[in-house]
């Protein structure tokens, strides 16, 4: 981190980035590193592939994030945050400049020039929040609500098995600041749109709900071990009136069943078929996800695929169903 601090110290310049897609992770260290260096009297600029969902349009300074396709002008420091390869961040013109890597993710490709990987982190968060320590600026409430944004999303609500104490320790600084955790947990899930409602009671209305003896021949019926599997297209989107922004979150909402122990979402973009894993405890779905070009950690990742068939989803369903084998004592 030492190496990190100094190369940031000494930049006048600095671009910030993050991977396509944005999620609350992704925003919030952005923002509270943005905040922070300009605190320090930086020129920061902030630049995505892709808009922030709407769900997190009440983020402190959302508004400074550009969206381009590509970056021409010239940093003193490029920081790359949460993310586990350099083509993930949908930006062009990267790879010729030197780079500065936080991030997470396990199997994080190591493309920078300074690398900060640390699997054990809850979220990239955490990772500028102690950056943020080392930089010797103060949190502001606004910098602590992108940094609590960030940590509750990507814990699942500290629901997620990645959490240390480190994490509350981290939270714990963060409410200092006189920020409400319950105003901004309430910011996050209770402030979505009707068409959401009405997505969410179509996807569970046609959920299927598979046993993991059905989709492993031979396999030793373990009681309660079911796949909940969800599935979209922009036809239901249009018949609820909602955009792809609200779909966040949906995908935990099987895991609320005692017998649930992994969810696929299948989401048909038209040219690809995007994919959202999710599972509980032990249940390894990283891996499966890998195996598919994907990635993310061992409770949530995701992947696409590029060429969709039913034979495909099989597979996959069949991979997931091995990985809740795979846990089992």
């Amino acid at each position: 981190m030492d190496s990190i601090r100094d190369a940031l110290l000494g930049a006048r310049s600095v671009l910030l980035t993050s991977h396509a897609r944005p999620d609350g992770d992704s925003l919030g260290s952005q923002l509270a590193l943005g905040a922070a260096l300009r605190q320090l009297g930086k020129q920061v600029r902030i630049i995505d592939c892709d808009p922030a969902p709407d769900l997190y349009t009440f983020l402190p300074d959302l508004g400074t994030i550009e969206i381009a396709d590509n970056v021409t002008d010239r940093f003193d420091a490029v920081v790359v945050l949460e993310c586990s390869s350099l083509d993930r961040t949908g930006l062009g013109g990267l790879d010729e400049r030197p780079l500065i890597n936080i991030d997470h993710h396990p199997g994080n490709a190591m493309y920078g020039t300074l690398n900060w990987h640390d699997e054990s982190a809850c979220a990239c968060a955490e990772l500028v929040s102690e950056l943020i320590d080392t930089l010797g600026v103060p949190l502001t409430p606004a910098m602590a609500t992108q940094l609590y944004v960030a940590i509750l999303t990507d814990t699942g609500s500290f629901r997620h098995a990645n959490i240390t104490p480190r994490t509350f320790t981290i939270c714990q600084k963060i409410a200092t600041t006189g920020i409400n955790p319950t105003d901004v947990a309430s910011q996050v899930y209770n402030n979505g749109s009707l068409g959401r409602l009405r997505l969410t009671g179509m996807l569970l209305e046609r959920m299927q709900l598979e046993h993991v003896s059905h989709l492993i021949p031979d396999v030793t019926i373990i009681h309660g071990n079911r796949v909940a599997v969800l599935r979209l297209n922009d036809a239901m989107l249009a018949e609820a009136g909602c955009t792809p922004d609200d779909i966040e979150g949906i995908v935990n909402i099987p895991l609320a069943a005692r017998d649930v122990r992994a969810v696929v979402f299948f989401k048909d973009t038209g040219a690809a078929m995007r994919v959202s894993l999710r599972s509980k405890d032990s249940v390894d779905v990283r891996q499966v996800a890998v195996s598919f070009g994907g990635g993310g950690h061992r409770n949530a990742a995701g992947l696409t695929i590029e060429h969709p068939s039913s034979e495909t989803d099989s597979l996959l369903l069949s991979r997931v169903a091995a990985a809740i084998t795979d846990s089992e004592p």
